[in-house]
């Protein structure tokens, strides 16, 4: 038959229908480790991690991984918008050289920065 489709015997002739679509895979959002928070932590990890300004990667990959697990809703979505900021910016942020906004002035930013200031740090460990 032709790829991808199907032989269909009517009472009068043979036709060829399409084959009907099927999923490689099933849905990343049906996991049995943790269904949609699982996936959303995983993708979060991924972004922290290839941002694309290693300094920045280093240290959001560094949190992401001690903390992203033990992060309710409310902190996935302010690492998530931490996660929004182009580097440069965030990158002056954590070197106190420029203000950080009140909207990103959380717990979360305070934890990533006490991570840029302890002493004889080690990355992705």
């Amino acid at each position: 038959p032709p790829y991808g489709l199907r032989r269909v015997a009517s009472t009068q002739e043979h036709r060829w229908l399409p084959r009907p679509r099927r999923a490689i895979s099933p849905a990343m959002t049906t996991t049995p480790s943790g269904g949609a928070q699982d996936v959303r932590r995983k993708r979060l990890l991924f972004r922290a991690h290839r941002r694309g300004f290693r300094e920045v990667d280093m240290i959001f990959g560094t949190y992401a991984e001690q903390a992203l697990a033990g992060l309710d809703e409310a902190g996935l979505d302010r690492f998530e918008a931490l996660l929004g900021v182009p580097d440069q910016e965030i990158y002056l942020w954590l070197q106190g050289k420029a203000p950080v906004p009140a909207e990103h002035d959380n717990a979360i930013f305070a934890a990533m920065k006490a991570l840029c200031n302890r002493k004889n740090p080690t990355w992705n460990d």
